[in-house]
């Protein structure tokens, strides 16, 4: 039986396999999920030692614990470290879900629940194409398997881990499917990743909340101070106004930006996708430059005073923001995460105190296009789609994929096979079905033109 066989005999075991790792609500942002963070990591466990691992074990951390396995065919062969992660983002608000989160459907040709794309769906295609190669004995080189549960956080403690097992999860090249592609007949592997800089800020006016006819319009509102501070970052052009803030920045060249748009693009598509009437962005680029080469300064949530059902007149003691910021190569979040904060707070008028934390951030990454290993993927997007996949910057981040190169030396191939339609972070996340098995498909015959 060839590999294709394999995967059509067995694609449905496949998807409820899946589903068993989806219906786990990894949350690992809320705490009340510790124990499901586990359970989560123990399945993955199990599916990689069912799939022909020599061994796999759940090695615990400060935080969430992570997932590492592996097959030894040769120590002489390349070996392919495979990187994902099983946690993911909360659901809220949960009333704009049209299924449970958590029970995924099928419908329309996708698989809708949490997780389904970011990243339960993409990496389980790599525990599959792994056992495909197994059972039908075309494994071509050595496979290490490396799972977090803290992606969505920072993945603080796989940035420790990797330092003290440097040695276990030695490689040469890392394998991700954690990214989208352009479009489901427009391959492309995404070859830079912008940084992360994020923050939260408190600002403090009177001592406690005040009677808002008794003090509004002789004590500043703390909200409405912070409004003002945040709308100041950005000027009329929507540059960030941050002093030094773009001194570390590499300029595209114009050939860089001339390739770069010749992707397909349509913006009355794009503006019709999120639901806007027109596009507002940083002056002097396209949006396809804005969502990838160019830094951002974003408000994510805000929050203060009197929230309830009905009203309360009150002037808030309080009001907090979490603010982040995505970063291009050469740019060091921990000197804009510092930055940020001490501007930010110089700024502030003498009414208010505020009070910014660095809470968590990660560097950019960049992977030439004539590296061996991409030129491999290259090949593997040509074989089973037919076409040569575009180059493309991703406007995400992915903080540990530059941590992986300071400390293990080598690059990561971002093999991603998601849509921007997905809405990954968002309610009703999903995931197109045929992307999943075109996924395994196109993993596989990475490792055969790797292996050459």
């Amino acid at each position: 039986m060839d590999t294709k066989q394999y995967i059509e005999t067995n694609k449905d075991r496949f998807l409820e396999e899946l589903f068993e790792l989806i219906r786990i609500p990894s949350i690992s942002s809320q705490s009340e999920h510790k124990e499901d963070m586990v359970r989560c990591a123990e399945k993955w466990k199990e599916f990689i030692l069912a799939a022909g691992a020599d061994k796999a074990e759940v090695m615990p951390t400060e935080g969430h614990p992570i997932v590492y396995g592996e097959k030894i065919i040769d120590p002489k062969l390349k070996t392919v470290l495979v990187y994902g992660h099983y946690d993911v983002m909360p659901v809220d608000p949960i009333e704009l879900w049209h299924t449970d989160p958590f029970e995924p459907v099928i419908k329309d040709g996708k698989i809708w629940a949490r997780g389904a794309d970011d990243d339960k769906g993409q990496s389980f295609m790599h525990a599959k194409a792994f056992e495909t190669m197994m059972k039908t004995n075309t494994l071509p080189c050595n496979v290490k398997f490396m799972l977090e549960g803290e992606e969505e956080i920072g993945s603080g403690n796989l940035a420790k881990w990797i330092v003290t097992n440097k040695e276990l999860v030695k490689a040469d090249v890392i394998l991700v499917s954690d990214t989208s592609m352009i479009a489901s007949d427009v391959p492309s592997i995404t070859t830079g990743l912008r940084g992360l800089a994020y923050w939260e800020v408190e600002v403090t006016g009177p001592s406690a909340d005040l009677h808002s006819g008794l003090f509004g319009g002789a004590v500043a509102n703390p909200i409405n101070t912070l409004c003002e501070m945040v709308a100041s970052m950005m000027d009329k052009n929507n540059h960030i106004t941050i002093p030094g803030f773009y001194d570390d920045v590499v300029e595209c060249t114009a050939e860089e930006r001339e390739l770069l748009n010749k992707a397909p693009y349509s913006e009355e598509a794009y503006k019709a996708g999120v639901g806007v009437k027109a596009l507002r962005g940083e002056a002097g680029y396209t949006t396809i430059e804005r969502v990838g080469i160019r830094p951002t300064f974003d408000l994510c949530g805000i929050w203060g005073g009197y929230t309830g059902e009905g009203s309360k007149t009150v002037l808030p003691s309080k009001a907090y923001a979490k603010i982040s910021s995505r970063l291009v190569p050469n740019q060091d979040h921990e000197k804009i995460g510092q930055m940020f904060k001490e501007y930010f707070e110089s700024i502030a008028p003498e009414y208010v105190n505020v009070e910014v934390k660095c809470l968590h951030g990660g560097q950019a990454y960049g992977c030439p296009i004539d590296l061996p290993e991409y030129k491999a993927a290259e090949e593997a997007y040509m074989e089973t789609y037919g076409k040569r996949p575009i180059p493309m910057r991703s406007g995400g981040s992915i903080p540990i994929i530059s941590e992986f190169e300071r400390v293990l030396g080598i690059k990561s191939i971002l093999m991603g096979f998601g849509l921007g339609s997905d809405a990954i972070h968002s309610p009703n996340e999903n995931y197109r079905v045929d992307h999943f098995y075109k996924g395994i498909e196109t993993i596989i015959a990475f490792y055969k033109h790797y292996a050459k």
